[in-house]
C-alpha cells in the first residue's frame, strides 16, 4: 500500500484538514457485532485508533447502550451526548434533526474528537431509567446512521461501528451503513451461535459481506472449537490477552497501555487485510 505520512500525535480537533490516505472511493464502512463481552468494543477502538494512525480520517460509531467503546478509544465519556444538541422535539411530533442539520454537520460539529484525530459518535448510554433520558439523541443517532450515504464527502472516511450484542440492532435499522460486518466470536456455543445469526442478517437481509473474528483465543484447539461451532472458517483471531484486562483495570485504552501487545498486534493484522480489501474491491 502506497506509504502515508505519519499524523500528529496530538488529537486534531476537527479532522477535515488531515491529507487522505489514497484509497479508492469504495468507502471502508465496517459494523462490528457479536455477543455481548465477546471483545467487540476493544476490537472495535483499537482498529479505530490502528486506520486513524496510518492516515486514515476515521469515524467511530458507539450504537451500543452500554459503557465500552470510549474506553478502548482512550477518550473519556462525554456527560451527554453531543447528538442532543443536534436534536429538537418539536410541539407535536418525535424528536428529530433540527434543520438544516445532515449527517455531514453532525460528524462536524456533534461528534467527540478522539485520540488520533477520531471523531466519535454516540447514541448515547443508558442509565436506571434508561434511554429516556437521551430519547432525542436516539432519535438524531437513527436518521444520522441511515443517511450516511447521502453525504459523499463521508465517503474517503473510514467507519468503524461499535454495535449492541446479538443481531436485533442489526435488523432495526443501527448500521445500514456497513458494507461489512466483523463478527466477533468466543469460543462458546452461545457466542457462535450469535455470530450465526448476525452472519445471516448481514449477509441475506442487509447484503454486506462478513468476516468472522475468533476473539479470546487461548490455542490453536480454541480456534478450531469456533470453526466448529460456526460451521465454517474463521478469518482472523483475537488471542486472549492480559494486556486487556490490565488495561481496562486501569480504565485506559490497551493501544496506549500496552501498544506492542498480541492483541494490538492481531488487530493491525486484521487492519492491513480490510485495507487490501478496499484495494481489491476497485
Amino acid at each position: 500500500m502506497t506509504p502515508v505520512a505519519t499524523p500528529s500525535p496530538k488529537p486534531a480537533l476537527w479532522p477535515m484538514d488531515m491529507p487522505l490516505v489514497p484509497r479508492p472511493t469504495a468507502p471502508l464502512w465496517i459494523g462490528v457485532a457479536g455477543k455481548g463481552g465477546s471483545g467487540k468494543s476493544v476490537l472495535s477502538g483499537t482498529l479505530a485508533r490502528v486506520l486513524a494512525r496510518r492516515g486514515h480520517r476515521v469515524l467511530a460509531i458507539d450504537s451500543d447502550p452500554m459503557p465500552g467503546l470510549t474506553q478502548s478509544l482512550g477518550v473519556p465519556e462525554p456527560d451527554a451526548p453531543l447528538l442532543m444538541q443536534a436534536a429538537e422535539k418539536p410541539e407535536k411530533g418525535p424528536w428529530r434533526l433540527r434543520p438544516g442539520v445532515g449527517p455531514a454537520t453532525v460528524v462536524r460539529r456533534y461528534t467527540t474528537p478522539a485520540p488520533d484525530g477520531i471523531r466519535l459518535m454516540q447514541l448515547g448510554k443508558a442509565d436506571k431509567d434508561g434511554l429516556n433520558a437521551v430519547q432525542g439523541s436516539v432519535n438524531a443517532f437513527l436518521q444520522v446512521v441511515r443517511r450516511l450515504h447521502e453525504a459523499k464527502s463521508m465517503y474517503p472516511w473510514a467507519i468503524v461501528g461499535d454495535l449492541p450484542a446479538g443481531p436485533r440492532h442489526l435488523a432495526a435499522g443501527f448500521s445500514p451503513y456497513a458494507s461489512l460486518y466483523v463478527v466477533v466470536v468466543e469460543p462458546t456455543s452461545q457466542s457462535a451461535m450469535t455470530g450465526r445469526r448476525v452472519a445471516r442478517l448481514a449477509r441475506g437481509p442487509l447484503g454486506a459481506d462478513v468476516i468472522f473474528v475468533a476473539s479470546k483465543i487461548s490455542g490453536p484447539d480454541e480456534r478450531r472449537r469456533v470453526e466448529r461451532l460456526l460451521g465454517e472458517p474463521v478469518d482472523f483471531e483475537i488471542p486472549a490477552d492480559p494486556a486487556v484486562i490490565e488495561a481496562e483495570r486501569r480504565h485506559v485504552a490497551v493501544i496506549d497501555a500496552a501498544p506492542s501487545s498480541p492483541v494490538v498486534r492481531a488487530v493491525q493484522r486484521l487492519a492491513d487485510s480490510l485495507e487490501q480489501r478496499t484495494l481489491e474491491d476497485v
